[in-house]
């Protein structure tokens, strides 16, 4: 009998109010002086501010060096402040970004060891400073995993640490933090989190427990994702998009990502584009490689996305999910080529090349892929 393990934040505080919890919270971790971790646009906007509510009586930095696609470098910047500061836990605010520069920064504050020392699985020796992450996207999940992806501009790769010691203390997650994001963030991000809970039905490692988070955040995106995008102040959608991403970031952060994640690094490497429109750009592509290694989970994944499966056979009930999923992207306006974001056929060979490297990713994947299978569907998403 195989044994699977589950890994999440140690503690989770969802809902509209969950934010009230924020100085209980940090006190139980023994934080006197944390440092927010951000970016710019969420401090103009007035988010970082609406934090001051809830930290009455701290005393607390600001960070605001966070970009969408974070470099490497901008977490020896942060580690600086935090020194320099004498900050002693940590307040991840933002997307996936700004958790991952929280969650590495954290971790390289308290260990003797340079960053580049981190990257892969387990290479991190000790815990780090108390985390507290806030999400204001509902795609990454990054606020119950154990991984950090970073920017590595020189080598043009998306590189990533895996350590259960990046987990987050407490995750925080209110719909109210979502409501500032753009449409074009609320597309990209909800994408993400489906290609999330997708990747992880599918993946080798995959559970019960990780199964039924999967399925029901599908189902949760499909119906959700359309009204959030129509309506950034339906409230309703955004929380049940919040909770379907962490859904997604609690099944894919014990089974992995497959394949999708694989050929997505390059795009973001060499490209800066966005992860969430890398994901889901690619997604059906990868969907339409794979499906002849799952066929019975192709047809789970259409009933989730809403789809009659009744007297349907296998094949064409995977042809279903793929055309659901497609129909979602288009809704909320993801491009669905390559060649919509600058991305031309001379680039392939070397994407291909860079992505057949990620070994950790692509062993997750139901079907094996080659260097020439990449290039394959590279080609197909032109």
């Amino acid at each position: 009998m195989s044994i699977s393990e589950f890994k999440i934040a140690n503690k989770l505080i969802t809902g509209k109010e969950a934010l009230t919890r924020l100085a209980d919270e940090l006190n139980q971790l023994g934080c006197k002086n944390p440092l927010v971790v951000t970016d710019e646009i969420l401090e103009k906007v007035g988010v970082v501010a609406s934090l001051d509510t809830y930290l009455k009586g701290f005393s607390y930095g600001l960070y605001t060096g966070v970009k969408p696609e974070p470099e490497i470098a901008l977490v020896q910047e942060c580690v600086d402040v935090i020194n320099e500061g004498g900050h002693d836990g940590l307040i991840a605010l933002g997307g996936g970004s700004a958790i991952d520069i929280a969650k590495s920064a954290s971790v390289l504050v308290t260990n003797n060891q340079n960053i580049e020392d981190l990257f892969g699985t387990d290479l991190v020796e000790k815990p780090g400073l108390p985390l507290v992450a806030i999400p204001t996207t509902a795609g990454t999940g990054s606020e119950v995993t154990n991984v950090a992806i970073l920017s590595d501009k020189e080598a043009q790769l998306k590189k990533g640490i895996a350590s259960d010691y990046l987990l987050p203390d407490v995750a925080l997650v209110s719909p109210e933090m979502t409501k500032t994001m753009p449409q074009s963030v609320t597309a990209a991000s909800g994408i993400d989190a489906l290609v999330h809970a997708i990747e992880a039905y599918l993946s080798v490692n995959a559970s019960p427990i990780t199964d039924a988070l999967a399925l029901g955040a599908m189902k949760m995106i499909s119906t959700n994702l359309p009204k959030a995008y129509a309506n950034p102040n339906d409230l309703e959608a955004r929380e049940a998009m919040v909770t379907a991403s962490l859904m997604a970031g609690m099944a894919f952060g014990n089974a992995g990502v497959g394949a999708v994640h694989a050929l997505a690094y390059p795009l973001g490497g060499r490209f800066n584009l966005p992860h969430g429109v890398s994901n889901a750009l690619l997604l059906p592509y990868v969907m339409e490689w794979n499906r002849i290694a799952s066929l019975e989970r192709f047809k789970e994944i259409a009933e989730a996305l809403g789809e009659s499966t009744d007297n349907a056979t296998l094949v064409e009930a995977s042809e279903k999910a793929i055309a659901a999923m497609k129909r979602l992207c288009e809704f909320v306006g993801i491009p669905s080529s390559l060649q919509e974001v600058g991305i031309n056929e001379d680039a392939i060979p070397a994407m291909a090349h860079d992505a057949s490297q990620i070994s950790r990713l692509l062993n997750n994947n139901p079907r094996v892929l080659r260097e020439k299978d990449i290039e394959q569907i590279y080609r197909a998403a032109l």
